[in-house]
């Protein structure tokens, strides 16, 4: 008898779950915070799970194409969940265009849904300002978590060494003259985010664009709402403003994901 059955059925984890579909999503969210690579050592150390349980899992992972093993006998993140990602990410712009939409009808600047994936955010879903001069960040763009609000956000809910980790994997490059380039700085900004409960990029991707940035409530770690305008029009006073309706827009939205 495997150890998911018990002779009435499988064993059920949290809320009526199975444990081994609870266990095989944990150990792929896990492999995708490291990077999205990892050595079956290093999935039961995290995991706290046996090894023989670990390896039990992977290779069914692998079999139906959601892990691939490498030459190096590590194992990363398939094809497969190209296609999830895909349908997810289509249904996120979906839920997420009509809040984006009552932002840019509150405040006039351009509204962006992103996630973290992997190591990168990613903007999911967007509505443009309707100003001559507006930002024309790119729904699918993938940028450096370290110079850009959303990331910021995102990553004050992750526990210091897990930041510092992914920014050893990514490194911290300068893009403007404002760019935070010394881990000890940004997990300073990260502090400050997490006391206020907003994260700001202050013209640290781009020159001369502002933004300010919330987390979607039960999604922390890995969705974020943001406002982004040029530096003349993101004013202190439009930054007091946006907050407020950023979070209701992320509790909102945080509602339609269920």
């Amino acid at each position: 008898m495997s150890e998911n059955q018990t002779e009435s059925g499988p064993v059920r984890g949290r809320a009526g779950g199975v444990q081994s579909i609870e266990r095989a999503f944990g150990l792929l969210e896990t492999m995708a915070d490291a990077g999205g690579m990892m050595g079956l050592s290093q999935l039961a150390a995290a995991s706290g799970l046996p090894l023989p349980t670990i390896h039990r899992l992977v290779r069914t992972l692998v079999d139906l194409g959601y892990l691939r093993q490498e030459p190096s006998r590590q194992y990363v993140l398939g094809p497969k969940l190209i296609r999830l990602g895909e349908s997810s990410s289509h249904m996120l712009s979906t839920w997420a265009r009509p809040h984006l939409a009552r932002l840019v009808d509150e405040l006039g600047e351009s509204a962006n849904l992103a996630m973290l994936d992997g190591d990168q955010i990613v903007y999911v879903a967007q509505a443009q300002s309707r100003q001559s001069m507006r930002m024309f960040t790119e729904v699918g763009r993938r940028v450096s978590p370290h110079c850009t609000a959303v990331g910021k956000a995102i990553m004050a809910h992750m526990e210091p060494q897990q930041v510092r980790d992914l920014l050893r994997r990514t490194g911290m490059p300068r893009h403007t003259s404002t760019t935070i380039t010394e881990p000890d700085a940004f997990l300073a900004q990260l502090d400050w985010a997490a006391e206020h409960g907003y994260a700001l990029d202050e013209g640290e991707q781009e020159e001369g664009v502002r933004c300010v940035a919330v987390t979607v409530p039960g999604f922390a770690s890995r969705l974020a709402i943001s406002v982004s305008g040029p530096t003349g029009r993101m004013s202190d006073e439009l930054i007091d403003r946006a907050v407020p309706l950023l979070t209701d827009a992320g509790k909102q939205l945080a509602d339609d994901l269920g």
